[in-house]
């Protein structure tokens, strides 16, 4: 069997597993699939290579998990942050896709870190964001979508409100595959979907699937808030091991 992107075995059994954990994750708290998915990714291949393979992903994951979310999905959160991530996603690709594979791992890994200090800093907000906020959130989260990642800031962004636990989730299981639609033609003009693409999302979905799951089962005793900074430290972990990959 001929792997896809030339990955060595290894490289494969690694992006295996952290499919399956990622998902896993998703499923438990909402969020961080693409994140991780991504940065482990960097660790062993080019990470550019798995951006359109996670959209997929986390499109076929949103539609798993959908049954009895949608009463909690807050539209009126939704519909900005599209609306922002339109005008952010084409300049974040453009200025992604112009620079070397080392210098794009670099990128990715950096600005996972400083994410991952953001949401380990426990900033909050005393009330919920307007309109114009939640668009500009919508901006960066198109932006960090180049690199599969548009996620993060928002969940960043709600985590600092008080929004009930259900509607956080539900909101971004919402909010994914709306970005993600919009994205995939923007990464085929781009050059970041072809064949391979599809043999690599082929390979990686039982595994996700499984985990994702598993994780929306919640069989651990872990509130997902907590599980949550766990996640956060395992990012934290793999964009460093990416961010030294390439500065070495």
């Amino acid at each position: 069997m001929t792997l896809p992107f030339e990955l060595t075995p290894f490289a494969a059994t690694w992006i295996g597993l952290a499919a399956l954990v990622s998902a896993f994750v998703r499923g438990y708290s909402g969020f961080g699939f693409s994140a991780l998915l991504i940065a482990a990714s960097g660790v062993v291949t080019n990470p550019l290579h798995f951006v359109a393979v996670v959209v997929i992903l986390e499109t076929l994951m949103s539609l798993q998990a959908w049954k009895g979310l949608a009463h909690h999905v807050d539209w009126r959160r939704v519909l900005p942050l599209l609306a922002g991530a339109a005008v952010g996603l084409p300049i974040g690709l453009w200025a992604l896709t112009s620079i070397p594979e080392d210098a794009a791992r670099a990128v990715i890994s950096g600005y996972v870190l400083v994410m991952c200090g953001v949401l380990m800093a426990g900033w909050r907000m005393s009330r919920p964001a307007g309109q114009g906020a939640t668009l500009g959130i919508g901006v960066v989260s198109g932006l960090a979508n180049a690199p599969g990642m548009g996620g993060l800031p928002v969940a960043a962004f709600f985590a600092a409100q008080p929004i009930p636990a259900a509607a956080f989730r539900a909101t971004l299981v919402a909010y994914f595959p709306l970005l993600d639609i919009y994205s995939a033609p923007l990464y085929w003009y781009h050059g970041l979907f072809t064949w391979e693409t599809l043999v690599a999302t082929a390979w990686l979905l039982p595994p996700v699937l499984v985990g994702n799951w598993i994780g929306s089962r919640h069989f651990f005793n872990t509130d997902p808030k907590d599980f949550r900074r766990f996640a956060i430290g395992l990012l934290a972990l793999l964009a460093t091991m990416g961010l030294v990959r390439a500065l070495l």
